[in-house]
């Protein structure tokens, strides 16, 4: 089952300011929070849910995934926005949440560093290159 659709930052941004239910899921792991950085939502009164996809070093699943999302108070009927670095993780993501029936579930394409430039550095796309608020972790 398919996740409802790929939005990029800014959308998922206006999204959640509009959906008091909206919730923005953060799949990336503890070391990028830590060294890369976070979305910061507290302009909009809400806060991230940081939960790993799968874990470092080893890459392995988070088999207790969706029901880590319900444990921190995700809803079904929800709207829920996944971000990852790139947006590949977060697909993968939202498409499990909509098989466990949460969501709407999108995935926030370009993710929150998005794709290499020509000198291989994270620059072009995705939640900060959007100028979307965030503070290092």
């Amino acid at each position: 089952m398919r996740y409802t659709g790929d939005v990029d930052p800014s959308d998922a941004y206006a999204g959640l300011q509009a959906d008091a239910d909206a919730v923005l899921v953060d799949v990336r792991t503890r070391a990028e929070w830590s060294y890369v950085g976070l979305p910061d939502l507290s302009q909009i009164g809400k806060h991230v849910i940081p939960l790993e996809w799968q874990s470092f070093p080893d890459g392995a699943l988070n088999e207790s995934f969706v029901d880590q999302l319900r444990e921190a108070g995700v809803r079904e009927g929800a709207p829920i926005y996944f971000l990852c670095r790139s947006g590949v993780r977060s697909a993968a993501a939202a498409t499990a949440a909509t098989a466990a029936g949460l969501g709407p579930a999108y995935n926030v394409a370009d993710g929150f560093e998005g794709h290499l430039d020509r000198e291989g550095h994270r620059t072009v796309a995705g939640w900060k290159a959007a100028g979307l608020p965030w503070r290092q972790g």
